[in-house]
C-alpha cells in the first residue's frame, strides 16, 4: 500500500506593504480575488491638517496644485466670493418681489410668481443671448463679466420693484429678461474657462469641484442674505444701501476670476499680443503671461507692434478688384489676405482658416509695419519681404507657441466675415 504523498502545492502568501506619506501610514494588501484594500495604520497629522485635506479633496481637483494651471487658486477664491455675494443679493430681491406683489413670502405664492416671470421674459432673454455663442467663444472672459453685470441689473430691478408696485410685472419681467441673458452667457463661457485650467485632461474633475465650490458658497450666501433680510435689510432703505455694496463685490469678484484665468485659445486680442511680444523680444508669451494684460472691456484695441491688424471685415469692403489680384499674387497659397491702410491693416481669412493661418498673416503684417518705418519700397514690395521673413521664422515660432500651451488649431474671431473661392 502506497503512502499518500503530502500536498506540496505552494502556500499563498498575502501580498501587502505599508506606505508612509506626509505623516500618514497606510497598509495596502491584495485580496484573493485580486482587489486592492487599504486602511490607515497611523495618522500623526493635526486635526487642522486633516480638515484642510478633507476640504481640499472635496472642493479641489485630484492632484491639486500640480494638476491645474497657474491662477486656479485665485480664480477659485474670487469665484467663492462671487457666489456668496450673488446668493445674498438674490434673497433680498426675492423678498422685495413678494412685498411688491402684496404677498407674504409663502412657498406656494413665491412659486406662482416665479412661474409667470421665469417662464416668460427670462426665456426670451435666453433665446436672444443664445444667438451670440460665437462671440462668447472668442471673448469668454468679457462675456462672463457681462453676464454678471446683467444678472445684477436684473436683481437690482427686482429690489426696486416695491417702489413702483403698479408696474410690478413690467419691472420684474424686465429683471428676469436680463437674468435670462445672464444665465446663458454664464453657462456658455463656463467650459472655455475651465478648459484653460485643465492641465492633465481633468476637465470633468475641474468642473465637478468648481460646482461644489459654487454650491457651498451659494448656501452660505443665502444664509447671510436671510440674516440681512430680517435685520438691516428689512426695509427698502436698507436694501438700497446693502444691495449696491453686494453688487460691487459680486462684479469685482468675477473680474478678478477672469483675470486669473489663462485662456489658451487664439482670438484677435491674444494673437496680437503674442505676435507683438515675439516681434519685439523674440520670446513667446504663455497664456499665464498674458492673462493680466488682456483688456476685458475693450478687447478690439489695435496693437502697433503687431501691425495694427483688424480682422473680420467683409472682403468687398476691404479690397478693390485690382488690389485683390495684387495681393493674391503675393500670397498665392495662403488662407489669408492683407490690405495695408494708413491707420490699420485689414486681414481677411478663408472659410476654413486655422489659428496657424491667422498667425502667419499676423506675423506678415507685424513685419511689414516694422519694415515700412525704415524702407522706401512700395507697399507690395514691403509685403513680399515681410512674407519671406515670416516663412523663415514661422516653424520655430509655431513650435515654441504650442510648447507654451497655446491651441493653434482654431482661430476664434467671433462673428467676423470670411471668404471662400
Amino acid at each position: 500500500m502506497q503512502k499518500k504523498e503530502p500536498d506540496k502545492s505552494p502556500i499563498e502568501v498575502p501580498v501587502y506593504w505599508i506606505e508612509t506619506s506626509e505623516s500618514v501610514s497606510r497598509h495596502f494588501q491584495f485580496q484573493p480575488d485580486g482587489r486592492l484594500s487599504m486602511k490607515v495604520v497611523d495618522d500623526a497629522r493635526s486635526t487642522f491638517h486633516k480638515v484642510v485635506e478633507s476640504f481640499q479633496n472635496k472642493f479641489f481637483p485630484s492632484g491639486y496644485p500640480y494638476s491645474v494651471n497657474e491662477g486656479y487658486l485665485r480664480y477659485t477664491q474670487f469665484r467663492a466670493l462671487q457666489h456668496f455675494s450673488s446668493a445674498a443679493l438674490s434673497v433680498l430681491s426675492t423678498q422685495s418681489l413678494l412685498f411688491a406683489a402684496g404677498l407674504r413670502p409663502t412657498p406656494a405664492q413665491a412659486t406662482a410668481i416665479s412661474w409667470v416671470l421665469k417662464d416668460g421674459m427670462q426665456h426670451v432673454g435666453k433665446l436672444i443671448c443664445s444667438n451670440l455663442g460665437a462671440r462668447m467663444d472668442s471673448e469668454p472672459k468679457r462675456w462672463r463679466i457681462l453676464a454678471d453685470v446683467l444678472y445684477d441689473l436684473g436683481t437690482g430691478l427686482e429690489v426696486l420693484s416695491p417702489l413702483c408696485p403698479h408696474l410690478f410685472l413690467e419691472v420684474a419681467g424686465l429683471g428676469n429678461f436680463a437674468k435670462g441673458m445672464a444665465v446663458v452667457a454664464a453657462r456658455a463661457t463656463r467650459l472655455p474657462i475651465y478648459s484653460s485650467f485643465a492641465k492633465e485632461g481633468n476637465l470633468s474633475d475641474l468642473f465637478a469641484k468648481g460646482e461644489a465650490i459654487s454650491t457651498l458658497f451659494n448656501v452660505v450666501g443665502m444664509g447671510a442674505g436671510i440674516q440681512l433680510a430680517s435685520t438691516i435689510c428689512s426695509s427698502i432703505q436698507g436694501k438700497l444701501v446693502v444691495g449696491p455694496l453686494l453688487s460691487v463685490v459680486h462684479v469685482y469678484s468675477v473680474i478678478e476670476e477672469m483675470r486669473a484665468a489663462p485662456v489658451n485659445t487664439l482670438n484677435p486680442q491674444r494673437t496680437a499680443m503674442v505676435v507683438a511680444d515675439f516681434v519685439k523680444t523674440g520670446k513667446i508669451s504663455s497664456p499665464a503671461d498674458l492673462r493680466y494684460r488682456e483688456d476685458l472691456v475693450f478687447p478690439g484695441r489695435l496693437i502697433g507692434d503687431a501691425g495694427n491688424v483688424k480682422v473680420g471685415r467683409a472682403l468687398h469692403k476691404v479690397f478693390t478688384p485690382s488690389k485683390l489680384r495684387e495681393v493674391k499674387d503675393i500670397f498665392p497659397e495662403e488662407k489669408f489676405l492683407l490690405n495695408r491702410g494708413t491707420k490699420w491693416t485689414d486681414m481677411v481669412l478663408e472659410q476654413n482658416a486655422s489659428g496657424e493661418d491667422a498667425l502667419r498673416g499676423w506675423l506678415v503684417a507685424a513685419y511689414a509695419a516694422n519694415m515700412d518705418a525704415s524702407s522706401q519700397k512700395s507697399s507690395a514690395s514691403v509685403l513680399q519681404d515681410a512674407y519671406d521673413k515670416m516663412n523663415s521664422t514661422f516653424d520655430s515660432f509655431l513650435t515654441e507657441l504650442q510648447a507654451k500651451g497655446w491651441h493653434t488649431d482654431r482661430f476664434l474671431d467671433g462673428t467676423g466675415s470670411r471668404f471662400a473661392w
